[in-house]
């Protein structure tokens, strides 16, 4: 046996004990971030240590410091698990360390591309002639999106970005609702569009398409961006596609939809209705590594028209072999990547449109459990209408809330997170897991019983 095989079959054993120890280990970490360091060794050694030892010696003292991110009872920000058939597929990935740029390169890599790009455009409902991008996650696909969005609008003005930058050309309007996720104000900063302005929202994050039209229309002369979201990140709503596309296309702006965990709404004949004219926006972005629950990194950048992004993305150089069907570079900011699609599909495989539509319909289900066993404990409130998959909650004021999310994070039994919304502290639960179960939330429900008992 060489030294590559014994390392991996030492990171096998060691990746199978952590799987196996998820469903009753404690969700925070054990250890602190200078613990690990005193571990793992603070100086690099004269000479080589065999791969084994090394993959022993990593497993071994990052393990305290793991916070259990695939335990079905973590339900801090928005993290999904790993499927299984995913996430054999990302070790593949990692074996066969394929740079997935070009047709022409890994013909195996751009094919499941393809074809998984195909599938999500059929599961999410959208237009099966649109770009699928595979990014970093969510920023990085709002960030292609709202780029291709970008260039698109100043096109209509004869402005060209590609040729002349942003300096001296028209000014970009971006329109948002004033609940959007903070990732869209650093997509923005990124390119280079500034903060966005915020049109009111009712009490569940949703955009006034009144208010959206109003806005629109002392703009009008203006390049338009409008930004819509599927999930917001506290109540889960998700705004008024139909009222609100139609207002941004009164007046000629591109429509952009982050939908970063609550686009696979869409996959489920029960939830498909929350996402109702949404298939009418230019651009769409989600996590496949949320909802999906595939291995991280991987986010989805959806664009209508091609041509658009790959105006946007695209590039040219005279040591690539360019395909004339288009590249996987045309459609992402990176050059170099992993085979994020590989996964994709895998999980889609695997799956099959039941598969997709029940993993959405048992997170929702799970959060329902949580408001309605939430309700029940003495002096909590359900503040939002649970339509999705999050969840929340708040004690009595924002001292005891604080107090329970402490005794409970301490509890160990599962991780929930706090955040302000409305100005009030609350507890957050984003069910996302796909190997969360009934006994899962039992036990989370009786651990933040625990903690609130004379908080």
């Amino acid at each position: 046996m060489d030294a590559r095989e014994t390392a991996l079959r030492q990171a096998y054993g060691h990746a199978v004990r952590w799987l196996a120890s998820l469903p009753d280990r404690r969700v925070p970490a054990r250890a602190s971030v200078d613990e690990i360091v005193r571990a793992l060794g603070g100086e690099l050694p004269d000479g080589p240590s065999t791969p084994a030892d090394v993959v022993d010696l990593l497993a071994t003292a990052c393990e305290p410091g793991l916070t259990a991110f695939p335990s079905g009872r973590f339900y801090g920000f928005v993290v999904g698990g790993t499927e299984p058939a995913a996430l054999a597929a990302d070790w593949l990935v990692s074996a066969w360390d394929q740079n997935c740029v070009m047709r022409a390169v890994s013909p195996a890599y751009t094919a499941a591309e393809d074809i998984a790009g195909a599938w999500l455009l059929n599961l999410l409902g959208l237009p099966s002639d649109s770009a699928v991008g595979f990014t970093t996650g969510a920023t990085m696909a709002n960030f292609t999106c709202l780029a291709a969005g970008r260039d698109a609008v100043l096109r209509r003005t004869g402005w060209n970005v590609a040729r002349d930058g942003l300096a001296g050309g028209p000014a970009v309007h971006v329109i948002v609702g004033e609940d959007r996720h903070m990732a869209i104000d650093l997509a923005l900063r990124y390119l280079g569009l500034g903060r966005p302005e915020l049109v009111k929202a009712d009490d569940q994050g949703r955009i006034e398409p009144e208010a959206l039209r109003h806005t629109l229309a002392a703009g009008r002369e203006s390049p338009t961006i409008v930004i819509l979201q599927a999930g917001d990140i506290h109540s889960g709503a998700f705004d008024p596609f139909v009222e609100a596309i139609r207002a941004a296309r009164e007046a000629d702006a591109w429509v952009h939809i982050d939908g970063a965990f609550g686009l696979w709404a869409a996959a489920s004949p029960i939830y498909a209705p929350l996402t109702a004219g949404c298939t009418y926006a230019d651009s769409w972005a989600t996590d496949a590594h949320k909802t999906l629950n595939v291995p991280y990194d991987c986010g989805l950048a959806i664009v209508r028209d091609p041509f658009a992004v790959r105006a946007a993305m695209g590039l040219q150089g005279d040591y690539l072999i360019q395909d004339e069907h288009g590249d996987p570079i045309d459609k992402v900011p990176e050059l170099s990547r992993r085979g994020r699609a590989f996964t994709v599909w895998a999980a889609l495989r695997s799956l099959g449109r039941s598969g997709v539509a029940d993993l959405v319909e048992r997170l929702c289900r799970h959060a329902s459990a949580f408001a309605t066993g939430i309700a029940e404990i003495d002096g909590a409130t359900v503040l939002n209408e649970v339509v999705f998959t999050q969840v929340c909650a708040e004690f009595g004021n924002d001292e005891r809330t604080e107090q329970v999310l402490t005794r409970l994070l301490d509890d160990g039994t599962a991780w929930i997170s706090g955040s302000t919304w409305h100005g009030r502290r609350v507890m957050r639960i984003s069910v996302s897991n796909w190997s969360t179960t009934d006994d899962d939330v039992t036990r989370a429900l009786d651990a933040i019983r625990r903690a609130s008992i004379g908080a």
